[in-house]
């Protein structure tokens, strides 16, 4: 039975990635920071990328579902004899490189950094290595936009937005993201290459906020202000501790398109995401869920 190594195996991409590979036949060892207990077929570690524990032998594939940049120290420095590697990025290490915030420039920067580090790495260990960059995730509720916005949105009874604030998206489900990095690692097509995967649908930014918000019980209401109004409003949002994470580029960004192509993706491994039609229980959080591959 083919053996593979996952980090994030308990997060948003990480669980419906080991449903897939018991399905398909794999051992799964996973590295989660909190205990967890074995099922058929999954063994977890206790550990971070910082602290792995002792690993087991014969490891046919790596796949890291969590931060890019550590990831590729731990790769770089301590990887297994594994001739398999898939690692999970963003589509943000191109699309805030040239941000007006520092901090999402940083960001990018380290994305860019930790893929230089996989390439090289995975080049004098003679694997195959494949990078694989989600847009807008969503689906587990664990997301740190739509799910985000969903639970403002329910707190305050509405959710405003700036007007014009039609920059297009592809929100991608984190069930389509685990079928990628499946599909990838048997095949040979994708040794050495870079994907982008956006989801199945491009849409309006406010149409995609409209979305989340009619499947939420009540809907909230989207209220659409001019940007001096809307500017006074974060203003007086982020002044009483809430959405600090929503700076000047991310609210340029809802007006500006943030695209990619999902052609390379199609024809190399068959990737074919959902359109974007989310329900309520895609922005609830279920950290106790168990992973059943039933």
């Amino acid at each position: 039975m083919r053996h593979a190594l996952v980090f994030g195996g308990s997060g948003q991409i990480g669980r419906p990635l080991l449903v897939r590979l018991r399905r398909d036949g794999w051992r799964v060892t996973a590295v989660s920071r909190d205990a967890r207990a074995d099922e058929p077929g999954l063994h977890w570690l206790r550990g971070d990328l910082s602290n792995v524990p002792a690993l087991p032998p014969n490891i046919e594939a790596v796949v890291s579902c969590g931060p890019l940049d550590a990831f590729a120290r731990w790769y770089a420095a301590h990887a297994p004899a594994a001739p398999r590697v898939i690692a999970f990025g963003s589509t943000s290490a191109d699309s805030k490189r040239g941000s007006s915030d520092p901090d999402e420039r940083d960001v990018a920067q380290r994305l860019r950094d930790g893929e230089a580090t996989l390439l090289d790495a995975a080049a004098r260990r003679d694997a195959a290595l494949t990078l694989l960059r989600p847009t807008l995730v969503y689906g587990a509720g664990r997301d740190a936009t739509l799910t985000r916005i969903a639970e403002l949105a329910q707190r305050w009874g509405r959710f405003p937005l700036p007007r014009n604030a039609n920059g297009l998206r592809q929100p991608v489900h984190v069930a389509d993201l685990a079928e990628a990095a499946a599909a990838c690692l048997g095949n040979d097509a994708t040794h050495g290459r870079t994907y982008a995967l956006p989801g199945g649908e491009t849409l309006p930014y406010r149409d995609m906020v409209a979305r989340v918000l009619a499947c939420l019980e009540p809907p909230p209401a989207l209220v659409e202000l001019p940007s001096p109004l809307f500017n006074a409003a974060l203003l007086a949002a982020q002044a009483t501790g809430r959405a600090t994470h929503l700076g000047e580029a991310a609210v340029r960004r809802m007006r500006s398109d943030l695209v990619f192509d999902l052609t390379p993706a199609q024809r190399d491994f068959g990737y074919a995401p959902r359109a974007f039609r989310p329900t309520a229980g895609m922005f609830v959080p279920r950290d106790d869920e168990r992973v059943d591959a039933d």
